[in-house]
């Protein structure tokens, strides 16, 4: 039977830095921190929505190799990646708070296409929309 989704992979360079953004600068709780020698299994969740758990793993093996893992990390670190998106209900609001916590934007809040967006990076290069929909329901 299909349930949907419950984990999405995100790569990161340091799972510890990775930690301090997601839950320290962005809200998000821990859902998982266990190890299995050098594999770290970390995956945290936005407070409303616990059912989703954001996995930030370290491109390593045993799922790279070490060559692909180095590719993995410079493609990462440009920005290359798709962006993920953050439902907000105050985009300028939210862009101040993070703002003053250090959350580096690559964006400042713009209105197009009936919603308020921003653009911000997380220590690793990953690219985030934050988006707050202006359009009804």
């Amino acid at each position: 039977m299909n349930q949907g989704i419950g984990v999405m992979g995100l790569y990161v360079r340091d799972q510890d830095e990775a930690l301090q953004f997601y839950v320290g600068k962005l809200g998000f709780q821990v859902h998982t921190d266990v190890r299995n020698g050098d594999y770290r299994w970390l995956t945290v969740h936005h407070p409303e929505q616990p059912s989703l758990q954001l996995g930030l793993f370290k491109p390593q093996a045993p799922v790279l190799d070490d060559a692909t893992a180095q590719t993995v990390r410079e493609i990462v670190a440009k920005g290359a990646m798709p962006p993920l998106v953050l439902n907000v209900n105050d985009c300028r609001g939210t862009y101040e708070r993070l703002r003053a916590q250090g959350v580096e934007f690559t964006q400042p809040p713009e209105e197009r296409y009936g919603n308020v967006d921003a653009n911000f990076r997380d220590p690793s290069g990953n690219g985030w929309k934050m988006i707050e929909s202006r359009r009804p329901a």
